[in-house]
């Protein structure tokens, strides 16, 4: 006996589905991903030695963009053209790690603060000059870091810095110094051997602009270098596209399609650090 109600396959269910809408939502939750990451924050990969003793290859971070308010270098992916305008700008402060981009490449680079604008920095023998007076340095113990497959160890020329522990680890000893500025912002670099980044003439940083360094400081294209790699003097506000705030997770590279590698390969005790410099109580004088 039939009911005469019309019934509906499972087919022509699926037809039903209105595709357009569909993509209109996907496109939507997109631009919003997008908003959130060039208004509020970005994930961040540090790729390279340059921020050592401080930052791994591996570290993932947490970017936030509005620090300094925002510009054409804030847009992720560099969607937005090069330009001069800055909404709502400041003025990074000393130590502040920030995210400068290449001045003829869209290349995000990650470095620190070391002069603000009107400042006269130089660089002598590694030390930093600024406004007539050397930043304090002071010899701390050398400092261990992993050695694995994102740290290798192997970019500081001397292959001593690989030791092995009295408990059979294999670690990177490296001799690390900690340099305070003139707000009192104290932190950790490597600066291991002489080289020609060690000796910058003095120069004013123009208005508009901060000059940054590298943590490690013998292997670090920053504002010292007028090579290609480098950033090639101090760095317009508008060409960073914000500050690094802290560590979520860091991988030691052997992260691998199994899932129980993701796990393994956590580095312990670096998630959630904080990227924000300690401060000393008495900033040195002036």
């Amino acid at each position: 006996m039939t009911t005469g109600k019309a019934t509906v396959t499972d087919s022509e269910a699926g037809d039903s589905v209105d595709w357009g809408a569909e993509l209109r939502g996907l496109v939507l939750m997109l631009l919003a991903v997008l908003a959130f990451h060039s208004v509020i924050a970005k994930p961040f990969y540090i790729p390279s030695e340059s921020m050592m003793p401080n930052l791994l290859v591996g570290d993932r971070l947490v970017v936030s963009k509005y620090p300094y308010g925002w510009n054409w270098s804030s847009v992720s992916f560099h969607l937005a053209p090069r330009g001069g305008w800055r909404v709502w700008g400041a003025t990074p402060e000393y130590g502040d790690i920030v995210i400068p981009v290449h001045p003829q490449r869209d290349e995000d680079y990650i470095k620190r603060v070391v002069a603000l604008p009107g400042d006269r920095i130089a660089v002598r023998n590694g030390q930093i000059v600024l406004n007539g007076k050397p930043v304090p340095q002071a010899v701390e113990p050398a400092l261990d870091l992993p050695v694995d497959e994102n740290s290798r160890c192997d970019g500081f020329g001397l292959e001593n810095f690989r030791v092995a522990r009295t408990d059979g680890a294999l670690v990177c000893r490296v001799p690390v110094y900690r340099e305070t500025l003139p707000n009192g912002a104290t932190y950790l670099v490597i600066d291991h051997q002489k080289q020609f980044l060690d000796d910058y003439p003095e120069i004013r940083v123009p208005a508009g602009h901060v000059f940054v360094m590298g943590d490690n400081r013998d292997h670090s294209s920053d504002s010292r270098a007028d090579d290609p790699s480098g950033l090639q003097g101090p760095v317009p506000l508008e060409n960073i596209g914000g500050r690094a705030e802290f560590i979520t997770f860091s991988l030691d590279g052997t992260t691998s399609l199994n899932p129980l590698s993701w796990f393994k390969s956590l580095r312990s005790g670096r998630a959630w650090t904080t990227l924000r410099p300690a401060l000393t109580e008495t900033a040195p004088a002036p």
